[in-house]
């Protein structure tokens, strides 16, 4: 029950976060692309994906205090808004690709464990991340900014209560029954 509420979690917020209009400019550098493409197995696809979300809030607080990029860096034409967008847009991937892994019996549920577990860890820091943001945009009074890191708030704990359902569903790890036993 409680995984068919996860799912229907994500796919709600999936579809809501589809209605959003997107980006006119690609989220992804080149590199990131073809390292995704390379990367076939789920859990590793996902960790890429949530690095790369990562270090969009990374870029994007230090644009906000100031800090621009070194030329020939890949997020140098990048804006703090853009930043935000990227982010949202990642998360909706991972989202995506989840939501559709989980629901193919032939792909390996330990994959897709392992990736929950990423996109849980990685959207707990991320709201701490988003929560500064938001800090540094009320004090600056950005309000683009402001608006565009609410939305990264709202899909971040979309994504991580979903993750947290789907993994409180799964049967337990031999080897974490064993360490309780000692």
């Amino acid at each position: 029950m409680k995984t068919q509420l996860a799912v229907l979690l994500l796919i709600c917020v999936s579809t809501a976060v589809a209605a959003r209009t997107a980006a006119s400019r690609e989220y992804l550098t080149p590199e990131e692309i073809t390292r995704i493409q390379e990367a076939q197995e789920i859990d590793q696809r996902t960790k890429l994906y949530l690095e790369y979300a990562a270090l969009r809030l990374k870029v994007a607080e230090q644009r906000l205090w100031g800090k621009e990029s070194l030329p020939g860096d890949p997020m140098e034409f990048f804006s703090v808004q853009d930043m935000l967008e990227g982010y949202y847009q990642i998360l909706r991937s991972v989202m995506i690709t989840l939501d559709d892994a989980y629901q193919k019996p032939h792909i390996e549920r330990e994959r897709v464990i392992k990736a929950l577990k990423s996109l849980r860890e990685s959207t707990r820091k991320a709201l701490e991340d988003l929560e500064v943001l938001k800090k540094v945009a009320e004090e600056k009074k950005l309000e683009d900014v402001w608006n565009l890191t609410m939305q990264a708030l709202d899909i971040t704990r979309g994504a991580c209560e979903g993750a947290e359902l789907d993994l409180a569903g799964q049967p337990e790890d031999k080897s974490q029954k064993r360490k309780k036993k000692l």
